[in-house]
């Protein structure tokens, strides 16, 4: 049996052809049971992630009307439909949006702080913004 430990890449590759196989009582259980936890944290960190970025500029376009521009509107739509498409791929996430839009706000916030040099005091302390307003095309905050 190939070590999850030293070879990664190998063990997945072993692991999937046991599983072809029907070889389950080979299987390396607990690995597999850690691999699958950490592909599902994975989604839903790509998702508040997708949902940080579009935030972040939301707020750059609301706070910094003078800075508003083609390339921000353009991050805003693409950051729409990756947003939209990883929710598509797993709509198991729906039932965590709530967490996962308070995350992505505090996250947007700080950024934004950063990105602007203005005060995170000004924004505000919870997301102004409905899901979908965040999801729809026509929205931008004035």
């Amino acid at each position: 049996m190939i070590s999850y430990e030293k070879d990664f890449y190998s063990w997945t590759y072993e692991q999937a052809e046991l599983l072809r196989k029907g070889r389950f009582n080979e299987l390396d259980i607990a690995n597999l049971i850690e691999e699958i936890e950490t592909m599902g944290r994975s989604e839903k960190r790509e998702l508040e992630s997708r949902l940080t970025i579009l935030l972040l500029h939301l707020l750059k376009w609301k706070y910094q009307e003078v800075r508003r521009g083609r390339s921000w509107q353009l991050s805003i739509d693409e950051q729409r439909i990756q947003f939209s498409k990883a929710l598509k791929d797993n709509p198991g996430l729906k039932s965590a949006l709530d967490e996962i839009l308070k995350d992505a706000y505090k996250l947007a916030v700080i950024k934004a702080a950063q990105e602007t040099k203005i005060s995170k005091n000004i924004f505000p302390e919870n997301c102004p913004w409905e899901l979908a307003q965040l999801i729809d095309e026509a929205f931008y905050p004035d």
